[in-house]
């Protein structure tokens, strides 16, 4: 490699954020950047490419390093320390994933595809919007409003299914604003909060689907619209509103909680029924089906602020103000 540029760069995410580094696959050792060029205004870098300059050979540098960092992330549930194995599906799945310096175009654009199309890595996350995007900016004012999501294990689907169920409540902080100066250092609390009540054994927390609409209205404390849940009981559901007040410490009260009859039961086993539209043969959606579905993240909408920021996440795929640890 050419003197003067960088074995390792340190990987940034979109908005500039430091990632952590990447692991070696061979030793499992942290890997720590070599050097970071420093460009003074009046010391420019020179306008040309060294004589010896390889192309591919610098790409991989850049890539290389920007790729396994989203590779930790992504399989988080390793410890530091983790060493190159096949014993486990996923520590296989690691391996396979994992760019190594001695590949070529080909394998690199495996390894790529591996992770962001056939792991999914790519579309975490995405939605598609048509038409004009006034109308999914998030209807947050004044408040900070945090949400809480959660979806269905992928070992737990079937072939009938086409999609995984998941769910979400939410709250708003009523006693903060979105000006106040503290705000950094409360979402951190209330980050360690959700991490304490959301997480067992390293997993998020399992609320069960069901059939019956369980809401909880308390406009003083954050939950003006009698926020909803669908649940197979009504004690799984006052348990996750129990953790919402928990983690924003407002006193829950039972008299908020309203349980709403089901017009219909909840649609249990595979689906049958068809119906034709424009021609082809539809399956009926599945209605309030039984299922459980695994805490994944949370996140704060922030008035004026266009992201969204992630207070803890299980996935991998959010860079959230506090880290798990394994």
């Amino acid at each position: 490699m050419p003197e003067g540029i960088p074995t390792y760069i340190p990987p940034h995410d979109d908005q500039g954020r430091q990632l952590s580094y990447t692991s070696d696959i061979v030793t499992g050792s942290t890997l720590k950047p070599a050097a970071t060029p420093t460009i003074k205004v009046d010391n420019p870098a020179e306008e040309s490419l060294p004589d010896n300059f390889q192309a591919f050979e610098h790409l991989q540098n850049i890539y290389i390093p920007q790729h396994n960092a989203l590779i930790r992330r992504y399989f988080s549930d390793h410890p530091d320390d983790w060493k190159p194995n096949i014993q486990t599906a996923r520590s296989s799945l690691r391996v396979a994933c994992t760019m190594l310096d001695g590949d070529n175009q080909l394998m690199m654009n495996l390894h790529h595809h591996l992770l962001f199309d056939l792991l999914g890595y790519g579309r975490k996350g995405l939605a598609t919007f048509y038409g004009s995007r006034e109308s999914i900016d998030p209807p947050v004012t004044g408040h900070p409003k945090i949400t809480f999501y959660f979806s269905q294990d992928s070992a737990s689907t079937t072939e009938e299914q086409n999609y995984k169920a998941d769910a979400e409540c939410s709250v708003r902080l009523m006693k903060l604003e979105n000006t106040s100066l503290n705000l950094h250092e409360k979402l951190i609390e209330i980050a360690t909060e959700i991490k304490s009540q959301f997480l067992h054994n390293k997993q998020g927390i399992v609320l069960t689907k069901g059939n019956l609409c369980i809401s909880y209205k308390d406009v003083k404390n954050g939950f003006p619209n009698g926020t909803k849940i669908l649940a197979q009981t009504e004690e799984n559901a006052i348990d996750i509103y129990q953790k919402n007040c928990n983690v924003i410490d407002v006193v829950f009260n039972e008299k908020n909680i309203n349980l709403g009859n089901p017009k219909k039961p909840s649609t249990i086993g595979e689906i049958t029924e068809t119906q034709t539209i424009m021609g082809k043969k539809r399956k009926l959606k599945a209605y309030r089906r039984v299922t459980n579905v695994r805490f994944r993240y949370a996140y704060c909408l922030i008035p004026g602020e266009s992201n969204p920021v992630f207070l803890i996440d299980t996935t991998g795929r959010y860079d959230s103000l506090v880290k798990l640890s394994y």
